[in-house]
Formats: structure tokens, C-alpha cells, sequence
């Protein structure tokens, strides 16, 4: 008898529906979009979030404005509930021979438009079943989207702290400077005041490029004049080949431009320069046997630090 009531008061009473609700709020700010993320009514999501609230004995959430935001208890919480709604996912689809859902991959603009493009190809080559879902942001975008459980894995450029998120070196990357073909510098080895005197075009703050720009050219010639700030490397290239200023970008976003002749390296005889490319995944998560598979595929060939 004292073994029965002692197993019934063990067991578990938090449901899948429970914490899927909480997920979906915790994501959208609201049982009403929560409701409609999960194809369930919004009393049946609101009861839902109450019970699970009652059951754990703290409230999950602040109401600010009409906004339901993550209090302490909730953004404790979070990581461990999201990571069993997506096992739950995968369970589901086990035996279909395909994941519950595509992995989600964030990217600063370097990595994803030039870097990760063929190493995604060559996944889906021998994963056809495991699809990914790319999003391309600056550095701080992607942090933002791994920290927010909006994206599984994050690969941005240069170095990067952030006091929930675990950051493992992927891979080097050289940064040149470039000009137009017809720029007064090109195809000649320009000194340190020949640079100062040039016109910049940069990426914009917040850039893992911009960083790195900003890092270097500080180091070498302490002062630059930077008349453009751009979003996207591609807008920086146009800018650049039109003969309006220099720009300091990745190799692997300007070879294809070098090799066709619309942009020329510009040569400084100053040291060389290179950032880290960094992984970024969330501490408190547990990543899938999908993402695991994902970031071995990455790293391999590619010769990195993996120490965190």
C-alpha cells in the first residue's frame, strides 16, 4: 500500500502541452499568438499556462504592457522546457525518416552568404532528410537569435562574449583591403599615410567585419576616414569597384570579385590580418543528435580549436 501511494505521489504531472504552451508564449509574447502557434484555443493555451504555473508553484511570467515577458523563474526554465518539446518533436518523427522540424542555423552575412552555402549543399547531399533553415544577420543578430532559443546553432565572425552562450573556434578567416581596378592605390604597395588619406567604406557597427576593421586599422594606422557605413558586404563591393573608397573585407566575399577583375587587392607590406570564425551555441541547451551531426559535418576538414 505504502509503495503504491509512495509511486503515485512521485509521478510526473507536468504535460507536453503544458510546457509546449509555455514555449510558444515565452516565443511570442502572448497566449493569443502562443494559441495560434500551437493550433489550440486561447482559454485552452491561458489554462494551460495557469496550471503549469500552479504545478511548479511560481509564476513564469511578467505582464508588461499586454506583453507577457520571462521573469527569472521563467528564463531558468526555458532551456530545460525547450529542449524536451523538441525531443518530443523528434520522437514523433522517428520512425518517418525525417526530424520534427528543420535545423535552425544563424549566420553573420560573411559565413552565410560565402561560407556556409557550400557546406550546406553538401549536407543536404548526405542528409537529404535533415533540412536547415538559414538566417543571415550581423554578429549581434545572431547572438540575439542563439540567446533567444531562435536559432540551434549560431557562426559568426570574431571574438564575442555573452554570459549565456558557449562559443567554440570554428575557423581562420584573412581579411584584405580592395579597391577598384582604377583606384589611385590599386596595384601598387600604398603606405600608411596613403591609407589614412583614403575614403573608407565599412560595414556597419555591429558587424563581426566592422570589428575586425575597426581592430586592425586602429592597430596599424590609428585613425581612418570612413565616409560609408553599409549593411550587407555585396552594397560595399558596388561601392568599391565604382572607385569611391577602399574597404577592408574576408577574402572569401571579394575572391570571386578579385578573380573577375572588378575589385584589386591593395598591397601594404603592414602585417597581415585575420579573425577567428566562432560557433555559438546556448549553455543551457542540450543540442539534438541532428545538430550535433550538423556541427561535426562544419568542423570537419576545417582544422579548428575546439576548446570552448
Amino acid at each position: 500500500m505504502n509503495d503504491k501511494i509512495g509511486h503515485k505521489s512521485n509521478r510526473l504531472r507536468l504535460t507536453l502541452k503544458q510546457l509546449e504552451v509555455f514555449v510558444a508564449t515565452a516565443h511570442d509574447g502572448s497566449t493569443r499568438s502562443a494559441a495560434e502557434r500551437v493550433s489550440r484555443s486561447q482559454s485552452a493555451a491561458s489554462s494551460a499556462l495557469v496550471e503549469l504555473e500552479s504545478l511548479l508553484g511560481v509564476a513564469l511570467f511578467d505582464r508588461v504592457g499586454r506583453r507577457l515577458v520571462l521573469n527569472e523563474n521563467g528564463r531558468s526554465f526555458f532551456p530545460k522546457a525547450a529542449s524536451i518539446v523538441e525531443a518530443s518533436g523528434e520522437l514523433e518523427h522517428l520512425f518517418q525518416g525525417q526530424h520534427a522540424a528543420p535545423l535552425r542555423v544563424a549566420a553573420s552575412m560573411t559565413i552565410g552568404e560565402h561560407i556556409l552555402p557550400l557546406m550546406l549543399a553538401r549536407w543536404i547531399e548526405s542528409h537529404p532528410d535533415s533540412p536547415v533553415q538559414l538566417q543571415i544577420a550581423n554578429a549581434a543578430g545572431v547572438l540575439r537569435a542563439v540567446a533567444a532559443f531562435d536559432a540551434d546553432i549560431g557562426f559568426i565572425e570574431g571574438p564575442q562574449s555573452h554570459a549565456d552562450l558557449a562559443m567554440r573556434e570554428w575557423m581562420r578567416d584573412e581579411m584584405v583591403i580592395v579597391a577598384s581596378p582604377t583606384h589611385p592605390l590599386a596595384g601598387r604597395t600604398a603606405t600608411r599615410s596613403d591609407l589614412r588619406r583614403a575614403r573608407w567604406a565599412l560595414r556597419e557597427r555591429g558587424s563581426g567585419t566592422r570589428e575586425a576593421a575597426d581592430r586592425w586599422l586602429l592597430a596599424q594606422l590609428g585613425q581612418v576616414q570612413v565616409d560609408f557605413e553599409l549593411g550587407t558586404p555585396e552594397a560595399i563591393k558596388a561601392l568599391v569597384a565604382a572607385g569611391v573608397a577602399l574597404s577592408f573585407l574576408s577574402r572569401h566575399s571579394v575572391v570571386t570579385s578579385l578573380a573577375r577583375g572588378e575589385l584589386s587587392e591593395v598591397r601594404t607590406g603592414l602585417p597581415s590580418a585575420a579573425r577567428q570564425l566562432t560557433v555559438v551555441t546556448h549553455r543551457e541547451r542540450k543540442l539534438g543528435a541532428g545538430c550535433e551531426a550538423f556541427l561535426s559535418h562544419c568542423f570537419a576538414g576545417t582544422g579548428p580549436t575546439h576548446a570552448e
